[in-house]
């Protein structure tokens, strides 16, 4: 889901929490929810060129979504926000399991052979390679199989009229009702997630606007029903994010002892041949390739000295574009590589990381930034710069650095 998940190995689950309202109360809010649709949406919409057939058609039914998280509905107190604990980022063994991994290569490939046609005209016009846009389609709704049950005008309607994040999803509201004018499919084929993103890729619906696109040549663009308009979709995305073609996504390395695990992240590239004049090399023996030794490239340590490390190019950082996640990045990546390539498990398996509330992580963040260290922030979540960060203390400490969040550090730390 495209910007819906931070950059981390540990994330809170939204919390799924019923409203403590009565039936009455309900009704009271409905009512209120059908005054604002007409008083208040509906003069936006119309500003934006979206008829009344078409905004009666999409909204005339919708009753709210009680069950969607994170909602504040109007009078009601602040739900608390939930216990923060582990999501899927926290054990990577889990995210690269061997069923999930194999499962989604495997499908690739025969969606590689059916597509074929397809991914050739996509890579065309984008210069994203098919098995990269076929990756991404797999993840995102495992190749148009995954379940996508929500009505989309129902879900944002909710969320732009008592979620959190009003103004956000008012406007993705907007853009789903300028989606429908179009034409592009039946408001009653527009399915989405719990948060609002739409069909086979997941594009939230401003993405829809800027990034969507007709594969099948038939003047529409359904990323619900069509796999051509979906793969054109997500290589089109990948295109007008600064997808370098010819460039692969990275290269799983051996990082000796003497390279810091600080060198890490986006903002301390450097050519990849200086990376291997470091001692720095492939975990398959390769050298790297000439076109890629002479270009930029960035040492990827997602779990610190606890798991695989990677020298990743520019593309990388478009992958995580579609979803700011390292690991979904990876995920991408890698399978790609076993649809294309028949590459295997990496080299390095995952350590034991993992069992940090978020909370702590943040305490963590809190205590570097009081002494002069740049965490990105407390936010709990345990990205490059947190990482980093972690290892240039331990340095500091005399601890061999790691460069990953671990429970024995709270204390030390403070």
């Amino acid at each position: 889901m495209i910007r819906l998940i931070a950059l981390c190995l540990l994330i809170a689950l939204p919390a799924v929490l019923p409203l403590a309202a009565s039936a009455q109360d309900r009704a009271a809010v409905e009512r209120q929810f059908r005054e604002w649709r007409e008083r208040t949406l509906w003069p936006q919409a119309a500003r934006e060129g979206v008829s009344r057939g078409t905004f009666d058609a999409a909204l005339g039914h919708v009753a709210l979504d009680w069950d969607i998280p994170d909602l504040a509905p109007p009078g009601a107190p602040t739900q608390p926000q939930g216990r923060q604990r582990q999501a899927e980022f926290a054990s990577p063994s889990a995210y690269f399991s061997r069923g999930a991994v194999e499962g989604a290569a495997a499908t690739g490939r025969q969606m590689a052979a059916r597509h074929a046609g397809v991914l050739r005209a996509v890579e065309r016009a984008t210069g994203v390679p098919g098995h990269i846009t076929l990756a991404i389609w797999g993840r995102e709704s495992a190749y148009g199989r995954a379940a996508i049950p929500h009505d989309a005008f129902r879900v944002l309607g909710t969320k732009a009229f008592m979620g959190r994040r009003a103004e956000y999803f008012t406007a993705e509201l907007l853009a789903l009702l300028r989606i429908a004018q179009a034409g592009h499919a039946p408001a009653g084929a527009m399915k989405s997630s719990w948060a609002g993103a739409l069909g086979q890729p997941q594009f939230m619906p401003s993405s829809f606007l800027k990034f969507a696109a007709d594969g099948d040549g038939d003047g529409r663009t359904d990323i619900w029903r069509s796999e051509a308009d979906t793969l054109a979709s997500i290589g089109n995305y990948l295109a007008r994010h600064g997808w370098v073609a010819g460039r692969d996504w990275g290269f799983e390395v051996r990082v000796p002892a003497n390279v810091s695990c600080a060198l890490e992240g986006p903002d301390q590239g450097r050519l990849i041949r200086d990376w291997a004049a470091m001692g720095i090399s492939r975990v398959s023996g390769k050298p790297f390739p000439a076109h890629e030794a002479a270009a930029t490239g960035f040492l990827l340590m997602p779990a610190g000295r606890h798991g695989p490390a990677f020298i990743v190019t520019p593309n990388f950082y478009v992958l995580k574009d579609y979803n700011m996640s390292d690991l979904y990045a990876l995920f991408v990546g890698h399978v790609g590589d076993r649809i294309a390539y028949g590459a295997g498990d990496f080299a390095a398996g995952w350590g034991a990381v993992g069992g940090l509330m978020r909370g702590d992580v943040a305490a963590m963040q809190q205590a570097l930034m009081s002494k002069g260290y740049d965490t990105g922030g407390a936010d709990g979540l345990a990205g490059y710069k947190t990482r980093r960060s972690i290892g240039q203390w331990q340095a500091t400490q005399g601890r061999a650095p790691t460069c990953f969040s671990e429970a024995g550090m709270k204390s030390a730390l403070r």
